[in-house]
């Protein structure tokens, strides 16, 4: 049996996990903070949404226990299927009497009483399929802006199947992290380049033929113009995060948490951690963040350095995607990019999101564990192995 089918609990990165931990235990004190006013307001239950929480956080804890023990090899071998099954999500969400619409948007599907945000499972099964795709045309990747077209083909199909409940957020960041993996793949930067600049292309017109989406973008560029219409979200998310000063109001203190911000308590929780801990405590945070994503570039080029791909590209690809989901939302809240609905992992409310965060995080462990535990030895000499591996034209 190979070392890495080996690899236990005495493998463990200890550091990695109290930082997962970490940020986890920050948002559920955050969390309960943001939402108790609101809880209690609409429920009669102040610890409603904790409670709530704390269901997912179980959920996926015992989903994690599962993925910990799993070599990661089996998921390479079932990626096919898990694109089939990402597709199947994907479109069954979409047909009437199975979605579940909210605010005009068919995203949810009821699952055990969980109303599940297909975009999320579906977004790391697309991940681990494109994982092994750039395995096993390794080679094929590298030689012609064709061999790129193959998987973005099937990447698009997904994307559609995402415009179409819309969830346009849920669309860039995956664009984003498919690109990111098919480039440390070795796709040529010309091709990167002209991939990069097509989806861009797609994207813009995206937003420009739904009006609410220009909408969103005039309201982005001047949200004083109309405080109390269009602009209302950013206003007062911004009025959160200049109150909270240096030092911060202090823990629960927060006073736009009190029917003043929308979605206080999931999109905009950021603002209301900016409001209560201040800069100091934000800077704090936003390094939480940069550890964990820091950690998993080193999970990935560990991977590499061993030829190790699939965990490499893997973990790679939730560095991107962690990445990412911490730059849109922190970026919404402070007024720099358009307001889109993504939460801030670990912190937000959003069971679906929480729970497939936590199964991504235990695949990050995982292949760290495997890493460790004597998987092929380190070439230091391997070409570009600083990018995963790969060449560049």
């Amino acid at each position: 049996m190979s070392a890495r089918k080996h690899a236990g609990f005495e493998h463990i990165n200890g550091n990695l996990l109290v930082l997962m931990l970490a940020l986890l235990g920050i948002g559920l004190i955050l969390l309960t903070s943001a939402s108790i006013s609101l809880a209690e307001n609409n429920t009669g239950k102040p610890f409603y949404y904790l409670i709530q929480q704390l269901v997912a956080v179980a959920i996926g804890l015992a989903c994690a226990a599962v993925i910990i023990r799993t070599p990661t090899d089996y998921w390479e071998k079932f990626g096919p299927y898990l694109l089939i099954g990402a597709v199947l999500l994907l479109a069954a969400v979409l047909l009437p009497g199975v979605g579940r619409t909210v605010n005009g948007s068919t995203r949810w599907i009821s699952v055990a009483g969980i109303n599940l945000q297909v975009s999320e499972p579906a977004r790391l099964m697309v991940l681990m399929y494109l994982a092994g795709y750039a395995v096993r045309h390794r080679d094929d990747l590298s030689n012609g802006f064709r061999e790129l077209l193959k998987p973005m083909a099937v990447v698009s199909v997904v994307c559609g199947l995402l415009i179409m409940e819309p969830d346009f957020g849920a669309t860039a960041v995956m664009l984003l992290i498919s690109l990111s993996v098919l480039f440390v793949a070795g796709v040529p930067l010309r091709y990167f380049i002209g991939m990069a600049l097509a989806v861009a292309v797609v994207l813009t017109l995206a937003v420009i033929i739904e009006p609410y989406r220009v909408q969103r973008l005039i309201a982005f560029l001047d949200p004083w113009a109309d405080p109390y219409g269009s602009g209302f979200q950013l206003t007062q998310s911004l009025i959160a995060i200049g109150s909270g000063e240096w030092f911060g109001a202090g823990l629960g203190n927060s006073v736009q948490k009190l029917f003043y911000l929308p979605e206080a308590h999931t999109d905009f929780v950021f603002a209301v951690f900016a409001e209560e801990f201040g800069v100091f405590g934000t800077f704090a945070l936003l390094g939480l963040f940069a550890a964990l994503v820091w950690y998993a570039v080193q999970i990935a080029n560990t991977a590499a350095l061993k030829e190790r791909y699939y965990q490499a590209y893997l973990a790679f690809g939730i560095a991107v995607w962690q990445g990412a989901q911490v730059f849109i939302n922190i970026g919404v809240n402070m007024g720099v990019l358009p307001t889109k609905g993504l939460t801030l992992p670990l912190v937000s409310y959003g069971r679906s999101s929480l729970i497939i965060t936590i199964i991504a995080l235990a695949l990050l462990l995982r292949i760290d564990m495997e890493n460790r535990a004597g998987a092929p030895k380190e070439r230091s000499k391997r070409r570009n192995t600083t990018k995963a591996g790969g060449r560049r034209r």
